[in-house]
């Protein structure tokens, strides 16, 4: 039990050897999915184990070979890391599953990727410190580069390469606020970061927040805040389905590093909350560019791109207004979006196919030739991310406008429901124009004509069991969440009031520390 936290890490690296090894065509594709489903279900398993002994408050310090956590690498496991794993592994497994129904066979070392992808992704959420949290970044991305470009070609290796030129040059930036942490503070630790930052001078603290905003800048570039964002619409709309639905929780793994770096390392003394003011204005800003982008968009995958990047958009007002409500309502929301943009993902790839030439464009005038299940899959979607009772997007947005500090609730809920109205267009539209029979009109233009294409004339490319199985599963984990509310929500608080407290943190940590010898 003592080395739960090195497990999701640990399980994930073997697997993505393993999977390495059977590639071999010799071998067939069974192997590697054994190995994968092998590995998803020891991730699973060790996740809802560390976010049980999370829930009590324990807050788990794990020293990477035994050095202390000043010199070597410490992992801790608090309610917010195991609650962002036991996330990524339920996502994990759904976009899996969408994955082994064939798209898998067309991508090279598809498995592979997808293991260090869930590596890195874990690795950020368990690290405690800055420099790992760069690695396990890097791993994480170099995954993505693969599982974005494996097969691709045309607009998607256009996208891919934009994504991985964006994000190299942010990992560079990302190297530069390091060196700068490090010559300022002389740790990277992020328990001493914080004991350090509580004693600092008052002439360093220009110097440490200009370093710690470089940090933060390069959090924000990940999720994809304006002005930042431009990378996010045209990678997730070209991205492979199950590669788009994992890519869901990439941007909360900025919003996580903002929240963690803000609320521990840089959350105490003179430099406590310096951030919050910008972040707020920035997020307000983008929210209000992702619901035109839901407006404006003329693709399915494309407007739940900008839905994606709405709820990041949301969180950052969430996270930023820094009061326990709101960071609790944030966390909630967090997993609901995750979850539900994953699952619109892997819809517009069946509606794209199952449309045929249409594909899945709004704008040409051809509807599904069967569209009662994905009809009804597309709604139970859409009303989940557009805030809409009853299910969890309403119960995250409700929170969190509950808890908004009275100076800005009038802005903060006219941007709110205002973006969530707009939304709502945007989805109800894109509904309208994909499941409802439509006829040109006598009087339609001749380009109008020349893009309807008659169902019986469709190249309709059938669905598999797996896949509309994977976007059943994303769904009924919002429907969890509205079933289980009462004890999610009860620890969305525990987790907002656990980070709002860093000295037990810190504690904890310096606690862990061996004794020997300085």
């Amino acid at each position: 039990m003592n080395h739960l936290p090195l497990l999701p890490i640990l399980v994930p690296l073997v697997a993505a050897a393993l999977a390495l090894f059977f590639e071999h065509r010799r071998f067939g594709m069974a192997p590697q999915r054994m190995v994968a489903w092998t590995s998803m279900a020891a991730m699973l398993v060790v996740s809802i184990l560390l976010a049980q002994r999370a829930a009590g408050g324990e807050i788990a310090v794990y020293l990477v070979g035994d050095w202390p956590a000043r010199l070597g690498i410490a992992l801790m496991v608090d309610r917010l890391s195991a609650l962002m794993l036991l996330a990524a592994q339920l996502l994990g497994v759904a976009c899996l599953l969408h994955a082994c129904a064939g798209w898998d066979r067309r991508a090279p070392h598809f498995h592979a990727f997808f293991q260090f992808q869930m590596m890195g992704l874990n690795g950020a959420f368990l690290t405690g410190d800055i420099f790992n949290l760069f690695v396990f970044f890097e791993v994480l991305l170099i995954a993505s580069y693969g599982l974005m470009l494996s097969g691709g070609r045309g607009e998607r290796l256009r996208a891919g390469l934009h994504y991985v030129a964006f994000n190299i040059a942010a990992s560079t930036l990302f190297l530069v606020a390091l060196g700068l942490v490090y010559g300022l503070l002389g740790t990277l630790n992020m328990a001493e970061l914080a004991a350090r930052v509580a004693e600092l001078p008052v002439e360093d603290v220009a110097l440490v927040q200009a370093a710690a905003g470089l940090l933060v800048v390069v959090f924000c570039a990940k999720a994809a805040l304006f002005p930042m964002y431009f990378w996010l619409p045209q990678t997730y709309t070209h991205a492979p389905a199950a590669v788009a639905g994992l890519f869901a929780i990439m941007t909360k793994v900025g919003l996580y590093a903002v929240l963690r770096v803000c609320t521990l390392s840089f959350g105490t003394g003179t430099v406590a909350g310096f951030a919050w003011p910008a972040l707020l204005a920035l997020g307000g800003t983008t929210l209000v560019l992702s619901s035109l982008g839901v407006l404006a968009s003329r693709k399915l995958r494309a407007m739940t791109a900008y839905l994606v990047l709405g709820s990041a958009a949301t969180l950052f007002l969430a996270f930023a207004l820094a009061s326990a409500g709101t960071i609790s309502a944030g966390l909630y929301y967090l997993v609901h979006s995750t979850f539900a943009g994953a699952a619109l993902f892997l819809l517009a790839d069946l509606i794209r196919r199952r449309r045929g030439n249409a594909g899945d464009r709004k704008d040409v005038l051809s509807a599904l030739p069967d569209r009662t299940l994905p009809g009804v899959v597309y709604l139970v979607a859409a009303v989940s991310l557009a805030g809409l009772p009853p299910l969890s997007g309403f119960i995250g947005k409700l929170l969190l406008l509950e808890a908004v500090p009275a100076p800005r609730t009038g802005w903060v809920w006219a941007l709110v429901l205002g973006s969530s109205f707009m939304m709502l267009v945007g989805l109800a539209r894109a509904g309208t124009r994909l499941f409802w029979r439509v006829e040109p009109w006598p009087d339609a233009s001749p380009e109008k004509l020349a893009a309807y294409t008659p169902v019986e004339q469709m190249k309709v490319v059938p669905s598999r069991p797996l896949e509309a199985a994977a976007t059943m599963l994303l769904l009924a984990y919002g429907v969890a969440m509205v079933l289980a509310a009462a004890p999610l929500l009860e620890y969305t608080r525990a987790t907002a009031a656990q980070l709002q407290s860093p000295g037990d943190y810190v504690e904890q940590v310096r606690a862990a520390l061996p004794v020997r010898g300085d």
